[in-house]
């Protein structure tokens, strides 16, 4: 009966973000259809073919080694706090994990092989074949799907520096759908992060934020088509001359063209430091959001513990978000009596963002979550859908692509509904699956 349920909500969150949508009567069927068949036999290759599985193993031990990697640059230079045996017995289970020391450096090795799988041009041929891939099965312009494949690895603004020269001539319906795929996406940097807070939680937890990275290219393409369809007949996949005269841009099977990354690297030494540098930046700007967020969170509930209870409980910011959005997460298939907490961790992932919704995860007992809907959630929250990233996103599109700030500014808002229902399209296909 739940994967029953859990088929019913796929097609409910569609015709939520057909709601939602604009120039509904431009809705194309057929390519709806197309969008939502390559999405499940994508999730079913993924998920079922126990061949692939056992190649997503690879996945797991390699995400294994990188979190040894980094546990043991911490224990180095932190001693007990990042790692290390601690010099005494600890009072309580647990007591001795330190978040910032021991998890969140984590950002900081995967921002540098990031950078020098660019350097060594290893991770761009892999981006330039998923791009193929959508263009001939989804019939997306080859530019917007490099951006799209380009989100499995890289965040809302890394992955459309790809086809900068070309982001003010996409078509309305093109510009979201890349804003779509940043916000339905997480970046390579924080997957491995994510995964170590969950490994405790979820049997093969990398694997699954694989899966959910890969399959979040044609959801996003399916949702974003649906919500804002496209009505002319200019795509941007012929062979477009740089209006910047950029000579870096390259052409891909004569018909995709490709912008280089904005990395520019003399030597692979001189990669790994501007990697780091990134990561630095990217890891303390996690660290000032989950302390400000966090802290104001608490104010938050501290208001609302003013009030008189409601229910025998007090009255607090997850509960009230949980009761709007349990009925979202009814829909991915939980029983009702889940839905409402994990209702609230999507509310958490959609006002804050989806680290401290992780966080709160992982914090939560055998009881509140079965291993069916910690599955369907870890699928759910696996995107960037907040109002933080719609700044982010709002501030770099606008500054490679300064002609169409407007239409962007008019997008964002409906980029965070259509990033929230393709994640959570994902983890209701995921539920049907499971």
């Amino acid at each position: 009966m739940l994967q029953l349920q859990s088929a019913f909500g796929v097609l409910a969150l569609l015709l939520i973000a057909w709601a939602f949508g604009e120039n509904r009567r431009a809705v194309s069927l057929r390519q709806a259809a197309i969008g939502l068949t390559v999405t499940f036999l994508t999730a079913l290759a993924l998920i079922k073919l126990p061949s692939l599985a056992h190649g997503f193993g690879i996945i797991n031990d390699a995400v294994g080694a990188i979190s040894a990697a980094s546990r043991a640059g911490t224990s180095f230079v932190f001693g007990y706090l990042g790692g290390a045996a601690l010099p005494f017995d600890p009072k309580a289970p647990g007591a001795a994990f330190i978040l910032a020391f021991q998890a969140l450096p984590v950002v900081l090795v995967m921002s540098v092989l990031t950078t020098l799988l660019f350097y060594w041009k290893i991770l761009p041929p892999v981006v330039r074949g998923m791009a193929w891939l959508l263009e001939r099965t989804l019939r997306v312009g080859g530019a917007v799907g490099l951006s799209t494949a380009a989100n499995i690895f890289l965040g809302m603004v890394e992955a459309p520096l790809f086809i900068r020269p070309y982001l003010a001539q996409l078509t309305r319906s093109e510009l979201f759908l890349v804003m779509t795929g940043g916000m339905a996406g997480i970046a390579g940097t924080v997957l491995v992060l994510y995964a170590t807070l969950l490994a405790p939680l979820i049997p093969d937890a990398a694997v699954h934020f694989v899966i959910a990275s890969v399959l979040g290219a044609p959801a996003a393409i399916l949702v974003s088509l649906i919500m804002v369809p496209e009505t002319s007949d200019k795509r941007t996949a012929g062979a477009l001359a740089d209006p910047r005269g950029d000579p870096r841009v390259a052409f891909i099977d004569s018909r995709v063209a490709q912008a280089d990354p904005d990395i520019h690297a003399s030597s692979t030494m001189d990669a790994i430091v501007k990697g780091t540098t990134a990561g630095l930046e990217l890891l303390l700007n996690i660290i000032a959001m989950l302390i400000v967020l966090v802290a104001l969170v608490y104010l938050a509930n501290a208001i609302l513990g003013l009030l008189p209870n409601v229910g025998g409980a007090a009255i607090s910011m997850q509960r009230m978000l949980g009761y709007v959005m349990a009925p979202v997460c009814w829909l991915m298939g939980l029983p009702w009596p889940q839905a409402v907490t994990a209702g609230s961790l999507m509310g958490i992932k959609t006002v804050l963002n989806e680290l401290i919704a992780y966080v709160d995860l992982s914090k939560l007992g055998a009881d509140a979550l079965d291993p069916r809907s910690r599955l369907i959630m870890l699928y759910a929250m696996c995107g960037f859908a907040n109002f933080g990233s719609l700044g982010i996103m709002i501030g770099g599109l606008g500054t490679m692509a300064p002609e169409r700030r407007g239409e962007i500014n008019a997008l964002g808002l409906k980029s965070i509904v259509s990033g929230t229902l393709t994640t959570c399209l994902m983890g209701a296909i995921v539920g049907v699956l499971s």
